[in-house]
């Protein structure tokens, strides 16, 4: 048994507790925002048909603010080429937005396709210059027989004038060349419509256009003839259409050296372009007359990187019979190559049979650029994405290196392309076939110790996504430096990207970037992956940020942004779309900074439809950087489908709210006013509240506030009440920043018990409209509670000191007191008293309650909320607490279950006061600094031994035998009838009884060692440890007489005695009332005489008789004889 008697004492803690009486009046128009106002944005309109809003930048140029819309779908005449728009956000007009008509851009000398070209896809705007980029990923060129979709973007300086276009992945056809076809026109040459018709064949086999193949053709005899320029054409059309009017000039000489010359020097030098391949043709059929001059002729072309084909005409000579060996070899001695440019043919109407032939000879070697970077960039799509840089523009090329991507970089002094072996290790040729998209996203960081790294995303890399973080110099040495990876398949990890300047220190903070598809809970919700940037430029994971949990198929992640303080905290804030939530409609989320990272928690959402009902896939695009309205505040700009939305940015203000009372304590014992008939104590507070400015704010430059107070006090009887009750709550005030308004609260306090806890006044403010204006800084408190204490009464004012002393004992005796009454001295505690205990308590088997006799006294100051603890062992039931003697202290228990171990009683509440005394019966706590606690805990502590409550009884059945000598032929030969002992122990006791030990002893032996009786079965039917109250264990044994051995005992009549104890184990903590019950049982056994005579007897005694009768017969015979 053990009881707990503690007395302690708590200070009081004073902590906030959220006013739920009075918040209603004012907060009931609260939603789940901050400041960005949804009720009046500007929606600005177009067309859905060209994806207008597929991109927003908020721009200024001209000294006008602008909006730079996207709609890469727009159409430039029959051509959908995209363009962007320019929307002035000084005017109030929404629609007055101006085609720049940007898809009109073109590179020169290209034969460029710009259907589907998607300019405005990428918008970049450079705050630095107000200039901005804007690109088209799909524009294509034409490249003799194929398409090379490499992109390009057009740069417009702050007046919206086109400046130049950037095409960093564009390189020349490999049909860019100019070709000159020298004809022989001499009056050999015959019939000329052959010669013609080859000419028409072999110009309609070259791709003419601008940025391919020039043609010019001269014609020569005796003299030289241009007949058309390089530049007099720019289709084949136009070109086989002006060489069917070639008439053959004649004449009686073949001068090819001075014809080789003239184009040399005139044909090429009269619309050639620089770079261009420059190829000759010469076809003639006879020896030169000029040539000692041939030679000269073609070591200057050579000079000049001409390459000549020579085409010999053999049908003169073979008309004539002529030996063409001198011709053959001064064709050849033409040709570049004789083995690859030199062709003959047997007359004019043979031509035809080499325009196959020369074409592919033209273009497979002149045409192929051994540049191991030609044909990687074919379909880049460079412009997919794109970044300002310091040095210039960076672009991102998808469709690079068969779809694994890159990044180029285009400078003033011209494009920067890396070399593919430059992302070879991150991106190895194992995983080429997989299309990483490197190049998605494109951005750039700023590190305390490598400067500006550029970073670029692959959301397919692996499937699962890649970001790499590197260096790339103008001289194209790119460098990756570090890679970040995507965790889970498909979700497109990189695809977006955010670098952050948290505090606007010219470093990067920290790098975001989407992950849109991410799975979660079974839907494709979307993530973004936070890495912090430390000084020394590495990159550690520093959570992510997700969309609301109510939400599904949001694509979060897929537009981001950084945006400049929005509530006057000093950190940058990160806008991220969603532009598929709400089916479709779509959704951004606002996340502010804080120290060293973001906020996990959005601060605002803000959904298509609390916008306008008619917007979709709002969140495709998003930016802010400007203020764009003219009041000092950042605006956010989102792209939507066939609109543009302009989001408008609140002032942010904070409200001090100060409470001061007079006096700063309740003295319950200073009655000095009456209310309601009755004394009470009177008092003042007097309530000031005032207004900072976190963010600049818009005229009129104040804040309608509205504001309440009250006591906090949820009882029925509160023990203040304000005087002015009829005066209306809430109160609307006006307020400019750093203004205070005051207000003096008179209120009254009741005589009440509870002294300890101090009265909690407080005051709660909100804004009169929470629609205009400024709102209220979310991260500051709108309510102040107060605590007003009351006097103690003691010397010191916050502190009492008082002095409980605490005494208890209990009734229960020891061993020696126990034992002490005479007729206790036989019982087996008594007896064996030197296995006693320490401290052990005994308790008698009729017993049921326990009396704990305990004194408090206060020695010390007032003690305030008094409480007895009281905590006994399951084994005690609390039965009731009773004062000792009559006493003005009153002591109340809180009620609480049967069972509990545990009763807490207010003594004397509110307070103890000095001195004071109490006795009770029973098994203490007080608000104050307790000048000695060790003496407010008594621990009763008594090892007990309860007396256990057996009933031990036996039965027998039958209780004697008879041992006849007709023995029964039904039983097994030596086996009598059989008989039953019974045994019942029953627990009549309060408490269980274990360690109980059943011993039985059967005493049926013969000296002989030959047993009596045998054991047929033995049935215990409860075999437990533990003997419940009022249960009962019940031995049954059956056993028979073994007859055998008893036929042969002499006896007439035998006692059996059986005898069984009960017995607890020492360890026990019961004890029995006797020493070792024991319960005999006698078998009494008796046998009856066999008076049956044996055959052999009877036989034996007839044969005897018989003799004896002849005998006697003989005998009286012989008497008979005698006398007779």
């Amino acid at each position: 048994m053990s009881i707990r008697i503690r007395g302690k004492w708590e200070k009081s803690i004073t902590g906030c507790r959220i006013p739920f009486e009075i918040c209603f009046l004012f907060i009931s128009g609260r939603r789940t925002c901050f400041n960005i106002d949804t009720r009046h944005a500007k929606i600005i309109e177009g067309s859905k048909e060209a994806q207008f809003g597929y991109t927003v930048q908020q721009h200024e140029a001209d000294g006008r603010k602008w909006l730079l819309v996207g709609a890469p779908f727009e159409s430039s005449g029959e051509h959908q080429t995209g363009d962007v728009y320019r929307c002035p956000l000084d005017s109030k007009p929404a629609t007055n937005c101006t085609r720049l008509h940007l898809g009109k851009i073109s590179l020169n000398n290209v034969s460029e396709r710009k259907e589907k070209m998607r300019l405005g896809m990428t918008l970049t705007s450079n705050p630095k210059d107000n200039s901005f980029v804007a690109c088209g990923p799909l524009w294509s060129y034409e490249c003799g027989s194929s398409y090379y979709s490499t992109g390009i973007c057009s740069r417009v300086n702050s007046s919206f004038s086109f400046t130049h276009s950037i095409a960093p992945a564009f390189q020349r056809c490999e049909t860019y060349m100019d070709i000159v076809i020298v004809l022989d026109g001499s009056n050999s040459i015959y019939p000329w419509f052959e010669v013609q018709d080859f000419l028409i064949n072999v110009l309609q086999k070259f791709y003419v256009g601008p940025g391919q193949i020039q043609v010019g053709v001269v014609q020569y005899g005796a003299r030289v003839v241009n007949e058309f320029r390089l530049d007099d054409f720019r289709t084949v059309e136009e070109v086989v259409e002006a060489a069917k009017n070639i008439d053959q000039r004649g004449g009686e000489e073949t001068r090819t050296a001075l014809a080789i010359s003239t184009a040399r020097t005139q044909a090429f030098k009269h619309g050639g372009r620089p770079d261009a391949k420059k190829v000759m043709i010469v076809i003639t059929d006879g020896e030169s007359h000029d040539s000692p001059n041939l030679r000269n002729a073609v070591e200057e072309s050579e000079k000049d990187n001409i390459t000549l084909y020579g085409i010999a005409v053999l049908g003169y000579y073979n008309r004539r019979g002529i030996n063409p060996e001198a011709f053959l070899k001064e064709i050849k001695f033409i040709a570049t190559d004789p083995e690859e440019h030199f062709f003959s043919v047997t007359d004019e109407s043979a031509l035809k049979d080499i325009v196959d032939a020369l074409g592919e000879k033209i273009f497979s070697l002149e045409g192929t650029n051994q540049n191991g970077t030609a044909f990687g960039l074919q379909m880049s799509q460079a412009g997919f994405s794109s970044h300002i840089i310091e040095d210039g523009i960076l672009v991102g090329a998808v469709g690079a290196y068969d779809w694994n991507g890159a990044v180029l970089k285009e400078t003033r002094h011209g494009k920067v392309i890396p070399a593919k072996s430059s992302y070879m290790k991150e991106f190895p040729e194992e995983l080429k076939n997989h299309g990483a998209y490197l190049g998605y996203t494109v951005s750039s960081v700023v590190s305390a110790q490598h400067g500006q790294l550029y970073v670029a995303g692959a959301p397919r890399f692996n499937h699962t996504g890649k970001v790499i973080i590197f260096t790339l110099t103008n001289s194209g040495n790119l460098t990756i430096l570090y890679s970040l990876y995507g965790q889970q398949i498909g979700s497109y990890y990189g695809s977006e990207l955010a670098a952050i300047d948290l505090d606007d220190d010219g470093l990067t903070d920290l790098l975001l970037v989407g992950a849109p598809m991410y799975f979660y809970k079974g839907w494709e919700k979307g993530r973004v992956y936070i890495y912090t940037i430390s000084l020394q430029g590495s990159f550690t994971p520093d959570g992510a940020l997700g969309p609301s949990e109510k939400t599904h198929d949001s694509r979060f992640g897929a537009a981001m942004s950084s945006l400049p303080d929005l509530n006057g905290d000093g950190f940058t804030e990160l806008v991220v779309g969603a532009p598929l939530e709400d089916n479709h409609k779509g959704a951004i989320y606002l996340f502010y900074g804080k120290h060293n990272s973001m906020q996990p928690k959005y601060k605002q959402r803000i959904a298509a439809g609390d916008v306008s009902p008619g917007l979709r896939y709002f969140g495709r695009s998003v930016h802010g950087m400007m203020d764009v309205n003219g009041d000092q505040l950042i605006d956010l700009s989102v792209g939507s489908f066939g609109a543009a939305v302009l989001l408008w940015s609140r002032s942010v203000v904070r409200v001090g709210i100060s409470i001061n009372f007079e006096p700063s304590k309740i003295n319950v014992f200073n009655k000095d006013c009456t209310r309601g008939g009755r004394e009470v104590s009177c008092m003042l507070a007097t309530v000031c509240v005032n207004v900072t400015a976190r963010t600049p704010m818009t005229d009129p430059k104040t804040v309608a506030l509205r504001y309440s107070f009250g006591f906090e006090e949820s009882r029925y009887f509160p023990r203040a009440v304000l005087d002015s009750t009829e005066d209306p709550q809430p109160r609307d005030v006006t307020l400019r920043p750093d203004s205070d308004h005051c207000q003096q609260v008179s209120f009254h306090v009741h005589e009440v018990t509870d002294y300890t806890r101090p009265l909690t006044f407080t005051v709660n403010v909100g804004l009169q409209n929470t629609d205009e204006g400024p709102v209220l800084d979310d991260g500051w408190p709108t309510s102040l509670q107060s605590e007003l204490p009351f006097w103690n009464g003691c010397d010191d004012d916050d502190q009492c000191v008082p002095n409980l002393v605490l005494q208890s004992s209990s009734d229960l005796l020891d061993r020696r007191q126990f034992c002490g009454r005479l007729e206790r001295s036989s019982w087996p505690p008594c007896v064996h008293q030197r296995t006693r205990t320490s401290g052990e308590r005994l308790v008698e088997a009729g017993r049921r309650k326990v009396l704990v006799e305990t004194r408090l006294e206060n020695q010390g100051e007032n003690s305030y909320g008094t409480i007895l603890n009281i905590t006994h062992s399951p084994n005690l039931q609390f039965s009731s607490l009773v004062l000792k003697a009559p006493s003005d202290i009153s002591i109340e228990c809180l009620n609480s279950d049967d069972t509990s171990l545990y009763r807490t009683c207010n003594v004397s509440a509110p307070f103890l006061r000095s001195h004071a005394q109490i006795n009770l019966f029973s098994f203490h706590r007080s608000d104050g600094e307790e000048m000695s606690p060790e003496d407010n805990i008594n621990e009763i502590y008594h090892n007990l031994k309860y007396e256990a409550d057996i009933l031990f009884t036996r039965d027998s059945s039958p209780s004697r035998f008879e041992i006849k000598p007709e023995l029964d032929q039904s039983l097994p030969a030596g086996t009598g009838p059989p008989f039953n002992l019974s045994y019942q122990i029953q627990n009549l006791g309060t408490f269980p009884v274990s360690e109980l030990l059943f011993t039985l002893n059967i005493f049926a032996v013969t000296r002989n060692a030959n047993a009596l009786l045998r054991l047929s079965d033995l049935d215990i039917d409860q075999v437990h440890l533990c003997l419940q109250i009022f249960q009962s264990a019940y031995i049954s044994e059956d056993l028979s007489l073994n007859t055998l051995t008893v036929t042969f005992v002499k006896l007439k009549r035998l006692d059996l005695v059986m005898t069984a104890a009960v017995e607890l184990s020492p360890s026990s903590p019961m004890f029995l009332h006797e020493e070792r019950p024991m319960r005999h049982i006698i078998l009494e056994i008796r046998k009856e005489e066999d008076y049956r005579i044996p055959v052999w007897v009877i036989v034996g005694s007839t044969l005897g008789g018989l003799q004896l009768l002849a005998l006697l017969v003989l005998a009286l015979w012989k008497v008979w004889d005698g006398v007779y």
